[in-house]
């Protein structure tokens, strides 16, 4: 057996493990990173859906590149770890045993299937929705000669699926076990107008029911059953249903877990062995606002983690701690974008946080009838006491999935409406909304004076 010897191990190669790398590299340049990630190619998890559609065609189109690993000297090896030894400083592959200093797990997540699902799996027509080229491919190959199709989850892949699907001229029909369509991540004013959306775009939905059987002919898919008892006939069943993290080596191993089975971590990354860290879909996470843990996944929480990690394997480098997921999130419905940010006024009021709420709906552009323009919906969140920003929504254009950046920088840096009120903008008619009725500082003007008046309005 060969063996290696590195001062940083990181496993896995996805957006927390290749930023990890990165980050390690610059704030670290003489110690030696190498990264073992299981798949040759690997896609952008996000753009997995517009696999299924002319947007991308293939899986061709959505693979990431290893060329900035390379540029920064970071040496890459394909194939899985098997085991690791904290105690020894080992992780064993295969062909390899890599004797290490220090280690980074992102191990990602896998998808989740409810256990009265699981053994459907085995079923011919019947998919989850991996980060694995090759099952996307068979799963692609399968689905294009079929015509009715059943998504099962109303979250973001599941939604974006399902207008793919559409586009290509399928009869879709999407079954969750909520009221609304993306109800975790909007309030439901928000969620009506994207499920209308959804809707007029011909997918079919089922909501407050759920499947309960997946239903075979022969080993191949011909429907779903529900709750209700109500079937659903059907060629093939996507089930995304969500995502859990991928911890097999860290149990393995017998390391700490959070509640949601993330390996646990404190704010720097750090395991309680600290030469070991976990970032990315494997690690637990904490909500930034109520600071419980969270089971929220997203590259972009992923992305910071790794930067957190990468600076801090030798020693607190920089004061800047992470304090957590603010559940950020951007999608598309037909050509709508829908965008949030933070806690909604719903989980703000279920935890029992005292807030306040208030929207704004304007133009995109100024004039309202400059070519191109359309509406633009902003919708802020602020505690009563103090007035700092906790959660905000957008609903317009293209632009919207950058504004949700601006919100969310709010809510990080614990601006207040009176600050937003004062923002200076820049603005161009073909660009912006206008300077005087922009709809982000607009909606913290109107929720300063819900504060003033004690009121709750959207």
């Amino acid at each position: 057996m060969e063996k290696l010897q590195c001062d940083v191990l990181i496993i896995g190669g996805g957006p927390a493990g290749s930023v990890c790398a990165m980050t390690a590299k610059m704030n670290f340049p003489d110690k030696e990173v190498v990264v073992v990630r299981e798949f040759e190619h690997q896609m952008v998890p996000c753009a997995i859906p517009y696999v299924f559609s002319d947007t991308l065609g293939s899986t061709e189109n959505n693979l990431v590149s290893c060329g900035p690993a390379k540029t920064y000297g970071i040496k890459t090896l394909v194939g899985r770890v098997n085991s690791i030894n904290p105690e020894e400083k080992t992780a064993r592959m295969d062909d390899r045993e890599i004797h290490f200093d220090k280690l980074v797990l992102a191990t990602g997540s896998n998808p989740f299937v409810h256990p009265s699902l699981e053994h459907s799996l085995k079923i011919e027509g019947v998919f989850t929705v991996p980060k694995n080229v090759a099952y996307v491919d068979k799963m692609q190959a399968y689905l294009k000669g079929k015509k009715r199709i059943v998504v099962v989850g109303t979250g973001f892949i599941g939604i974006e699926m399902a207008m793919e699907f559409a586009e290509s001229g399928k009869d879709v029909t999407v079954i969750g076990g909520s009221r609304h369509i993306l109800k975790n991540s909007f309030d439901p004013e928000i969620s009506i107008r994207a499920e209308k959306i959804m809707l007029d775009a011909g997918v079919s939905y089922i909501g407050e029911d759920r499947v309960t059987r997946i239903i075979d002919e022969d080993g191949h898919v011909t429907g779903v059953q529900l709750k209700s008892g109500k079937t659903v006939e059907t060629e093939a069943v996507v089930l995304a249903t969500g995502y859990k993290a991928n911890t097999e080596l860290a149990e393995d191993a017998r390391m700490k877990f959070g509640h949601y089975g993330g390996i646990w971590v404190d704010e720097y990354m750090r395991t309680e062995n600290h030469d070991i860290f976990a970032v990315g879909d494997c690690a637990m996470r904490r909500h930034f606002i109520t600071k419980e843990q969270s089971k929220i996944m997203l590259a972009s929480t992923s992305s910071a983690e790794g930067r957190i990690a990468g600076s801090s394997l030798y020693g607190i480098k920089y004061l800047k701690h992470f304090s957590g997921t603010i559940a950020i999130f951007s999608t598309v419905v037909g050509d709508v974008a829908f965008s949030s940010a933070g806690v909604t006024y719903t989980e703000a009021i279920n935890g029992n946080a005292d807030v306040v709420q208030s929207a704004f709906e304007g133009s995109n552009r100024h004039p309202a009838n400059m070519p191109g323009a359309r509406k633009q919906y902003v919708k802020l969140i602020a505690m009563r006491n103090g007035g700092q920003i906790v959660g905000g929504q957008i609903i317009g254009g293209k632009e919207s999935g950058e504004m949700i950046n601006m919100i969310g920088l709010m809510i990080e840096n614990e601006m207040t409406v009176y600050q937003v009120m004062t923002m200076q903008v820049s603005t161009q008619p073909k660009l912006t909304a206008s300077p005087p009725m922009y709809p982000i500082v607009v909606a913290a003007t109107m929720l300063a004076q819900e504060i003033s008046k004690g009121g709750q309005t959207a």
